[in-house]
C-alpha cells in the first residue's frame, strides 16, 4: 500500500466534487468514493490552514501496490500531540472491501509512526459495533483502554498501540 498526499489544492477540488482538478493536482487518478468524502476533506483543509505540518500525518489517498487503483483512504487525524501519541484513521472504498486493504493500510501507518522517534503510541477510536474495524487492528499490538463519545461516530472503544518494545505509553485520554 502507499498513499498519495492531498495538497490543500486536491482537498479543495474534492470538497468542490470536482474529481478530475482533483486527480490533476494529487498527480493521480483519484476515486469517486474520495469525492463522497466532502465532510473529512473540509476538516482536513482546516487542519492544514490551522497547521501546515499537519500535511505529513493527515489522510492521504490509499492506492494498491497491485493495481495502481485507488481503493481508500488512511492517515492520521493530525500530527503527534503532547505525548506523542497520534490516531489512525482509514476507511476502504466499499467496492474494494474484503480483500486486505484495510489491513495493508493500518500495516503502512503503524510502520509510518513506528519510524518516527516523537510517536509514542497510536490511538484507534473504533464503534463497539464496527466488527470489521475491530477485526482489522486485532494482531497489531492494540489494546482496548477506555470509552469515548464521538459527537459524529457517538460511543467508542478507544485501543492504544505503543511504538517500540520498552516505551510506555502515555496515560489514556479522551477525544480526538
Amino acid at each position: 500500500m502507499r498513499f498519495v498526499k492531498l495538497s490543500p489544492a486536491t482537498l479543495t477540488a474534492l470538497i468542490a466534487g470536482d474529481l478530475d482538478a482533483a486527480s490533476a493536482a494529487a498527480g493521480h487518478p483519484l476515486s469517486p468514493y474520495l469525492a463522497e468524502e466532502r465532510w473529512l476533506w473540509e476538516i482536513r483543509l482546516a487542519d492544514l490552514e490551522g497547521n501546515p505540518d499537519a500535511a505529513e500525518w493527515i489522510a492521504r489517498a490509499a492506492v494498491s501496490e497491485e493495481t495502481g487503483e485507488v481503493v481508500g483512504h488512511g492517515g492520521f487525524h493530525g500530527p503527534p500531540d503532547a505525548e506523542g501519541v497520534v490516531e489512525v484513521a482509514y476507511s476502504v472504498d466499499p467496492a474494494h472491501r474484503r480483500k486486505g486493504h484495510a489491513k495493508a493500510m493500518l500495516a503502512a501507518l503503524l510502520a509510518r509512526a513506528d519510524a518516527d522517534p516523537r510517536v509514542t503510541a497510536v490511538r484507534a477510536s473504533i464503534r463497539p459495533d464496527n466488527v470489521a474495524s475491530r477485526a482489522t487492528i486485532a494482531g497489531f499490538g492494540f489494546f482496548k483502554i477506555g470509552e469515548q463519545w464521538d459527537p459524529e461516530d457517538g460511543l467508542e472503544d478507544v485501543y492504544l498501540r505503543t511504538t517500540r518494545p520498552g516505551r510506555t505509553a502515555p496515560p489514556a485520554a479522551g477525544g480526538r
